[in-house]
């Protein structure tokens, strides 16, 4: 099996380019930010103030992924949550959360189990995929772009919602929280290969991501599809 690992700040462009990927290459996907947000979610509506209990909370399947990189989805106790954890409250609150060595200690081993459930290969994106949750992947990348790129690639996807320096000044507001957390922060390691998409398409970055599987053949795991 082949796990790469894309790693990198919010707003890269990490969720496109690695169901792109996945999909060219019929490898499953996992978006470790939605299981973050999706235990978000469930602290927030059962008003849980101790995040010590998640781990008995949410024990057995209560927290599931299906990986499709076409059609990903995220279930809390068996109902799909794709909409609700991307609102307002949870993005808000995602980070704090997710920051807490509770939770990124019951997530981590969520997420190993997920790779290794994985039939052939398998692109999983997120903030410490290639130094703390798989650090034996084949391919390890760190994907990043200036603020102002990550500004305005987040605020085309929001819409007419938030302006360029509101989604920017939350942007930078993460990017504190996730880099300075104690447990598992966000930070480029020696091995990965960084890709700055600040003045690159999305079929640019998923080019050059192709073609560094390629040169380490890791594309013989599964089947391109083209």
């Amino acid at each position: 099996m082949a796990v790469v690992a894309i790693d990198g700040p919010s707003g890269a462009g990490k969720s496109s380019a690695s169901r792109s990927v996945a999909s060219h290459f019929g490898w499953s996907y996992l978006d470790t930010g939605a299981l973050y947000r999706a235990l978000t979610l469930f602290v927030l509506e059962e008003k849980i103030s101790q995040l010590e209990s998640l781990p008995h909370l949410l024990d057995g399947d209560r927290l599931s992924w299906y990986g499709d990189p076409v059609e990903p989805a995220i279930f809390l106790d068996g109902r799909n949550v794709n909409r609700e954890i991307r609102n307002a409250e949870v993005t808000a609150q995602v980070s704090a959360i997710a920051a807490n060595p509770e939770v990124r200690g019951f997530l981590l081993s969520l997420q190993r189990s997920i790779i290794n459930r994985a039939d052939a290969g398998i692109v999983v994106e997120g903030r410490d995929i290639g130094s703390t949750v798989w650090p034996d992947a084949e391919l390890k990348i760190f994907l990043t772009a200036d603020l102002t790129a990550r500004a305005e690639r987040r605020s085309a996807e929001l819409g007419a919602t938030f302006s360029d320096s509101e989604v920017q000044k939350a942007l930078s507001a993460r990017d504190v929280i996730d880099s300075s957390r104690t447990t598992s922060p966000l930070r480029q390691i020696p091995e990965q290969i960084v890709i700055d998409a600040t003045h690159l398409s999305l079929e640019e970055v998923v080019s050059e991501i192709k073609k560094l599987i390629h040169q380490l053949g890791l594309h013989d795991v599964g089947e391109s599809r083209g």
